[in-house]
């Protein structure tokens, strides 16, 4: 049952306003210079659109530590950066091969293969020049420690390992349960939790904060992609702006596949509900992390 506190937030409200500061910040992060069509090409992917749930997650976790807006949004803008990099590079032939991200066509469909692969290098390389010359009013010894833990996150340790853990899975059918989760852990999970607890590393946040900012984020990212295999099941075109079914046309393991959809279901709400246990100590001020737990599970995109 949901108390009056929680009743009294307005999440739409909350993401339209954070998510039009982000997109304003994004969109004066690059410009047009030669050679025009690799800056075109990274902002084609990157001022998309999308829910800008990472950055999101990385303000409000500042916020929660005591930090603000300002200090963050670097950083903020640097994960939709790397998250973008993951899409390219994701979408292209080699990888998933999807023709549409966003509602639109994808990148290399647009730019060519070539092209993309280089934007979406560009688009990582310069999240960290960004996130560094950008940074105001945040001690060296704090943002070198964001710096690193995204640098880990991207990394083979992280993001790509991931990616390569889940190719090799492809068309396997004795892929069991640990090894999905560490797919899921690395390929998406990896960059959620990162998104919360740099925020919170911006502002010096304790040991024992990051501590439950981290089981909070393991939670949601493990909740957000058994979502993620739901919607490619029961989603359309037009909802998920990408081509859904994919997962079974390359008969991909999924949590949907391993459970059934109702039980993928009750794990994901498991997931969110242990998710916001971790914040309960901090009262009014994890209202924001606290809804979006809950906007994950009824997501439809």
């Amino acid at each position: 049952m949901q108390t009056t506190t929680e009743t009294s937030f307005n999440l739409k409200a909350y993401l339209s306003e954070r998510r039009a500061l982000v997109d304003a910040e994004l969109e004066r992060s690059i410009t047009v210079t030669y050679p025009e069509i690799l800056y075109e090409s990274m902002r084609y992917s990157l001022l998309a659109g999308g829910k800008r749930l990472r950055p999101i997650l990385c303000l409000a976790s500042c916020e929660l530590c005591g930090g603000t807006l300002e200090m963050a949004m670097p950083t903020a803008c640097a994960l939709e950066m790397c998250h973008t990099f993951s899409l390219i590079h994701d979408d292209l032939p080699a990888m998933d091969n999807d023709d549409y991200r966003r509602g639109r066509l994808t990148n290399h469909k647009v730019y060519g293969e070539n092209i993309a692969i280089l934007a979406g290098d560009a688009l990582l390389a310069y999240a960290f020049e960004f996130l560094i010359g950008q940074t105001k009013k945040v001690p060296a010894h704090h943002l070198l420690q964001v710096v690193t833990k995204l640098s880990h996150t991207m990394s083979a340790a992280g993001l790509v390992g991931g990616q390569v853990a889940d190719l090799q899975s492809e068309g396997l059918e004795n892929i069991d349960i640990k090894t999905l989760d560490y797919i899921h852990t690395h390929k998406t999970g990896a960059l959620l939790e990162t998104s919360v607890l740099s925020g919170a590393l911006l502002t010096g946040a304790s040991d024992a904060v990051l501590q439950r900012l981290s089981v909070y984020a393991h939670h949601i990212g493990l909740a957000f992609q058994i979502v993620d295999d739901l919607l490619d099941i029961t989603g359309t075109q037009e909802e998920l702006g990408k081509t859904p079914g994919k997962d079974q046309k390359v008969q991909k393991v999924t949590y949907p596949s391993l459970w059934g959809i109702e039980e993928s279901k009750r794990k994901s709400q498991e997931l969110v509900h242990l998710a916001k246990a971790e914040l309960a100590s901090f009262g009014n001020r994890a209202q924001p992390l606290m809804a979006i737990a809950d906007y994950i599970v009824a997501r439809t995109q």
